[in-house]
C-alpha cells in the first residue's frame, strides 16, 4: 500500500476506534511513512519544523505517542525510535528484525512463538507482557 492509500487507511481505522487523527497527527504520520525503517522523533521534529516553522518536542512526542496507542506505529526502545506498523487493523504482538548493515526493517509476525514463551513463564507462575521484540542481524542483501 503506498502513503495516500496507508493515511486513507489510517484515518478509518482511528474512526473506526472513535477518535480523530487531526491534521498534526496525519502530518507525522505523513513525515514517519517518508522514512525507510525506523525514525526517531527528533528527525520527525526537524522534518515538522521545515514543514510548519515552529514546532514544540511535546507537540510531536504526543502525536507519536497517539499513533502507538492507535497501532499505526511501533515503537522501537533499543533503537529510540518508531516503525510504521505494516497490518495496524489486528491487535498483535511482532518481532521487528533490523539489519545491522543497511538498517532495514521488517516486521514479521510471532504470535505462535510468543505464546509458547507465554506457557513457559505461565509454568513458571509468570506473566508476561505485551511484547513486540527487536532482533539485530543482517538482510539478505547484506548478507551476500
Amino acid at each position: 500500500m503506498n502513503s495516500n492509500q496507508y493515511l486513507q487507511a489510517a484515518e478509518l481505522h482511528c474512526e473506526r476506534r472513535g477518535c480523530k487523527l487531526t491534521a498534526l497527527r496525519k502530518q507525522v504520520l505523513e513525515l514517519v511513512l517518508r522514512h525507510e525503517g525506523v525514525v526517531k522523533a527528533y528527525q520527525v521534529l526537524a522534518d515538522l519544523q521545515k514543514e510548519r516553522g515552529a514546532a514544540a518536542p511535546p507537540t510531536v512526542y504526543r502525536a507519536l505517542d497517539f499513533l502507538v496507542e492507535q497501532g499505526l506505529l511501533h515503537r522501537v526502545d533499543a533503537l529510540n525510535g518508531f516503525i510504521v506498523c505494516d497490518h495496524f487493523e489486528c491487535q498483535h504482538e511482532s518481532m521487528i528484525l533490523v539489519c545491522e548493515t543497511c538498517g532495514k526493517v521488517q516486521e514479521v509476525d510471532v504470535m505462535a512463538a510468543l505464546n509458547g514463551l507465554r506457557d513457559v513463564a505461565q509454568a513458571a507462575d509468570f506473566t508476561l507482557s505485551h511484547q513486540n521484540l527487536m532482533l539485530t542481524g543482517l538482510c539478505k542483501a547484506c548478507r551476500v
